[in-house]
């Protein structure tokens, strides 16, 4: 049964970290380590404990690995304590990759999007270089590799989003950075026959960012909202983390490609009214929407791991009451809006 509301950071984390008895029997299949690289971000640290929490509570012995920077020494003290093992290692440096653990499956959410526009270099290196390098030191791996809806166009809605065979032809330096690290994937699935899947993920949310909080805040402090892109994708966190850990089983060579969503798009007006009668307040809405969007379809995905368990409209009642109540907002601001690719 679904809580009404998360009250603290807590009991967030308890939820998104709580694993379904399908994950517990996936990762009881798993052998040796579970290395995650890219563990420092948004996303890293609940999925580490989720896959963590997963195989304790079936029994197993699966050691999990987070590789980051770790910048944040508070981040890798807390998996640590958690009991998950952490490497500091920068995923540009040739030798610092090389001298990473052995494992035979390996999670990369490595990857940069915001600040393209100003240091677009660093954005080509991280999408291209970490993807080649981790692809050599772990040719023998199961890979998941993180990528983006992002790598598609602007698709009509009357289309219902983009599916994995639709040409690669999006807008903006970030996302054609993004096409570039999967076709380094491809590159090296086919060179050493290295079995990899990869994810295109359009927004994972939670209470402290993502698109459904952008929204929210916009209502709740009486700032506009432009529905020109007018759809999204998104996916509770805690969902697609899961869905993440058991895509290792979709890991083929050549390389697999799988839209991660919940299965239908949402409207921006939609949202946004929504969150207005439960703040009680008038969304702003600017603009009328596009005939166009950048939403996808994860109807593969769902069909062979089923459809993503946390109802949106639920996310939308924590959210909506996280915000109300002051919770910690990460300042991680999506672009949902954006429409010309430039990040």
């Amino acid at each position: 049964m679904a809580i009404q509301s998360i009250e603290t950071e807590t009991q967030l984390i308890e939820q998104l970290t709580r694993p379904s008895d399908a994950l517990k029997t996936f990762v009881s299949t798993l052998n040796g380590r579970l290395l995650v690289l890219g563990a420092g971000g948004k996303m890293g640290p609940t999925l580490c404990l989720l896959a963590k929490r997963a195989a304790d509570e079936a029994g197993h012995p699966l050691e999990v690995i987070a590789v980051s920077r770790f910048t944040n020494k508070q981040a890798q003290d807390e998996l640590n304590d958690l009991g998950i093992t952490t490497v500091p290692a920068d995923l540009l440096n040739r030798d610092a990759v090389l001298a990473l653990p052995d494992a035979p499956n390996v999670i990369n959410m490595t990857g940069l999007k915001f600040g393209t526009s100003t240091h677009p270099g660093l954005t080509w290196a991280m999408n291209t270089l970490a993807p080649a390098l981790v692809a050599e030191r772990y040719a023998q791996s199961r890979i998941v590799a993180l990528s983006t809806g992002n790598v598609y166009p602007l698709v009509p809605m009357i289309e219902g989003g983009a599916t994995e065979e639709q040409s690669l032809t999006p807008l903006g330096e970030y996302a054609n950075a993004a096409v570039a690290r999967e076709r380094i994937y491809e590159y090296f699935s086919n060179l050493n026959g290295t079995s990899i899947a990869r994810i295109r993920l359009n927004y994972a949310v939670e209470l402290r960012y993502g698109v459904l909080v952008d929204i929210g805040m916009r209502v709740r402090e009486s700032k506009p909202i432009d529905v020109t892109n007018g759809w999204f994708n998104c996916i509770w966190q805690g969902d697609a983390n899961e869905m993440i850990i058991r895509s290792l089983a979709l890991a083929t060579s050549p390389a697999s490609a799988w839209n991660l969503s919940c299965p239908k798009p949402l409207s921006v007006r939609a949202i946004a009214q929504r969150f207005g009668k439960l703040f009680d307040k008038e969304p702003i809405l600017e603009g009328n929407e596009a005939p166009d969007a950048l939403v996808c379809n994860p109807s593969k995905l769902c069909a062979t791991l089923g459809t993503p368990t946390t109802p949106l409209d639920q996310v939308v009642h924590w959210t909506a009451h996280w915000i109300r109540s002051g919770g910690t907002n990460l300042g991680k601001k999506t672009g949902f809006e954006v429409r010309d690719g430039s990040y």
